[in-house]
């Protein structure tokens, strides 16, 4: 060594192919990707390594190397295997499972390889992938990556991108990133003829201009919501299958903070009495106490409002789930009426739109970007930082994590950055959003990511017409698993799999020990980033295509008074015409189907070679192709079919 030197500390996790084997080898390790620019510094090695051992057991290769000052972050290993003379005619082939240095610093990289390498060979590996980075304080972290073009190429999908912006190819050559994700929002626009819309400030005339307006694209779906928005029984049914069945919940006793009296609904229960129908199971609750207190957004210098309402309904004979009184703010008072259904038309319409869009905003952002996005990138993160690709939860998993970091990326780009379509066009953007945020984190549970324990905590086990609660049980399985841990000490004594569970629990919620809660929990991730995620997206633009169904934002203060509404007054308190043409692309954006989408149960058979496992995955394909039917065949009855969690229309990962 020179005097002044750094040293690295290399050690490398062999298997030799041969009960004596000589090999002449060589090890790179740089700050920057050797393949697609040159590194500017890097350290090499060669080394003679003479070994004879009788043993299944590793060979550990350690060697110090010196370097005249630090290369900071390492961000590949590259490895070389050559025949040594004399000793070129033995066998030289060899295994690394990993190679893990630790820098000058005290800092301990690994770089797991698990690859055979045979003579002649160059192979390069990434450094355990992915570091965590803190978004935002209070929220699930997420992986640090500038951009989604700097993610590896295998978490990125450029096909579907690059055909969005065909409109815009002449512009690409000469356009930066940022701009980049600007076209990819406005192909959006342009593919809805939306684009001339895109800068109008103006408020909408009539619900007929807005129908107008919007005219392409719409689905089955879209044109019932159009026609029934403003019925009772079609607000019901969507808070149990619509774009947000995680609210609802059975009523065993009226909130304090919400005083509705017999009088009040006595003619929505047909003349029977609340309280008798409230031990009977018949009256649901939906509270959006996390919007309490959150502060509306400002846009286009216009101060928007918020509602933080409490909804009660009622479970008729007829099993019509129907909304009966309507509280837009949590505290109770004179300038907090309850709205009930023998109001004025507009009066309980627009309660009931501002009930619409507080749940927009728990959509989106609770249900939606946190307990699918935001924790599907954890779970994703982790499994690259610590499963080698040998492991069976990594086989099991990663087809789960298509795309995801990918589109998480993007998202935090285009949708909720500071100049986001979000953070600009919804009422809760701004600071509200990470106000709201941090609440919805603090109310997760894992109980609440598990649909059969969820179901019971919420009183919904026999809740009629429920379909997503139906076809959410059936798609909760898994069987895998079970072929590789037989026993709770298999759990215990697998440390990679110990190490990925405390990196989510650390940047996540949770621990386990047993061959039980395993299967939960990768039950419950699996069911998180597929079923879960189809559940929340994929009807976005059939329920939220149509603005007064989900708007966007609303731009007049809450009603403290009965009789002054009018349909003037509704249509003032749409967003106009430029943030509901945002809103609109967004949604159309995230319920676009991919031309390289993979369907649930898909994606396994790359990964698993082993017969038992096989057999499972073939097993569960087969009951996928049951379950489809079944639900085909319920669906024809149905005046609304429910299609979300028909096995064919769920996604394998949160893609888009």
């Amino acid at each position: 060594y020179r005097s002044g030197d750094v040293i690295y500390k290399i050690a490398s996790n062999t298997l030799l192919s041969k009960l004596d084997a000589v090999y002449h080898s060589a090890i790179c390790f740089c700050h920057q990707s050797p393949i697609y620019y040159p590194p500017l510094r890097s350290v090499c090695s060669r080394w003679l390594v003479l070994a004879t051992y009788s043993s299944p057991n590793p060979l550990v290769i350690e060697l110090d190397v010196s370097c005249p000052s630090s290369l900071g972050h390492l961000e590949f290993v590259v490895l070389e295997s050559e025949p040594n003379l004399p000793f070129c005619f033995l066998d030289n082939d060899w295994f690394c499972s990993k190679v893990v240095v630790t820098t000058p610093e005290g800092d301990t990289v690994n770089f797991p390889c698990y690859h055979w390498i045979s003579g002649n060979e160059r192979l390069v590996f990434r450094e355990a992938t992915g570091h965590w980075s803190i978004y935002a304080e209070g929220l699930p972290q997420i992986m640090k990556v500038d951009s989604a073009s700097d993610l590896p190429a295998e978490h990125r999908a450029l096909g579907d991108i690059l055909a969005l912006l065909a409109p815009f190819s002449n512009e690409l050559h000469h356009l930066s990133h940022v701009e980049v994700k600007h076209l990819f929002y406005r192909g959006r626009l342009v593919s809805l003829k939306l684009e001339s819309h895109s800068t109008n400030m103006k408020q909408w005339k009539s619900l007929d201009e807005l129908s107008h307006v919007f005219n392409r694209h719409k689905t089955d779906v879209y044109a019932y919501v159009e026609k029934n928005w403003k019925e009772d029984t079609f607000f019901g049914y969507q808070l149990l299958n619509g774009l947000n069945p995680m609210m609802i919940h059975r009523c065993s006793k009226l909130p304090e903070n919400f005083p509705v009296t017999e009088d009040m609904v006595k003619a929505s229960l047909f003349g029977k009495n609340l309280e008798a129908e409230i031990q009977k199971g018949n009256i649901f609750l939906v509270d959006y106490k996390r919007l309490h207190g959150v502060t509306a957004n400002v846009i286009h210098g216009k101060q928007h409002f918020l509602a933080a309402p409490l909804c009660l309904l009622y479970m008729t004979p007829e099993d019509k789930l129907i909304p009966i009184a309507i509280q837009l703010k949590q505290e109770p008072g004179d300038d907090n009426p309850i709205f009930l259904p023998t109001d004025s038309e507009y009066d309980w319409l627009l309660a009931k739109i501002f009930v619409r869009n507080a749940d927009f905003v728990e959509h989106e952002l609770n249900f939606h970007l946190l307990r699918t996005h935001l924790l599907a990138e954890v779970f994703a993160v982790s499994t690259l930082r610590n499963l080698p690709m040998v492991h069976p939860l990594y086989k099991l998993l990663i087809s789960h994590f298509r795309y995801t970091l990918q589109i998480n990326t993007l998202a935090r780009q285009t949708l909720i950055s500071e100049n986001g379509v979000i953070t600009k066009n919804a009422s809760v953007g701004g600071p509200g959003m990470m106000e709201f945020l941090k609440k919805a984190v603090a109310s997760l549970t894992y109980s609440s990511l598990c649909i059969p324990e969820d179901i019971i905590a919420r009183g919904l086990e026999s809740i009629p017409n429920f379909f997503y609660k139906e076809d959410g049980l059936k798609l909760w399985d898994i069987k895998v698993i079970g072929h590789y841990y037989t026993c709770d000490s298999d759990v215990q004594k697998d440390s990679e799999l110990q190490n990925w569970i405390k990196d989510i629990f650390f940047n996540g919620f949770l621990s386990f020990s047993s061959v039980t809660e395993l299967v939960k929990f990768l039950t419950m991730l699996i069911f998180t980033v597929s079923v879960q995620h189809a559940a929340v997206s994929n009807g976005q633009f059939d329920f939220g295509g149509w603005m007064p169904n989900f708007p966007i934002s609303l731009q007049q203060p809450l009603p403290t008074t009965k009789g002054q509404c009018t349909e003037s007054t509704m249509l003032k308190t749409f967003p106009d015409i430029n943030t509901t043409v945002n809103g609109m692309a967004v949604l159309y954006l995230l319920s676009t189907q991919s031309s390289d989408y993979v369907a649930l149960g898909n994606g396994y058979q790359d990964h698993f070679s082993e017969k038992t496992p096989l057999e499972l995955i073939h097993k569960n394909q087969d009951e996928l192709k049951i379950y489809n039917f079944e639900i085909q065949g319920r669906n024809v009855s149905l005046p609304l079919s429910y299609t979300y969690l028909n096995p064919n229309n769920v996604e394998n990962s949160v893609a888009l």
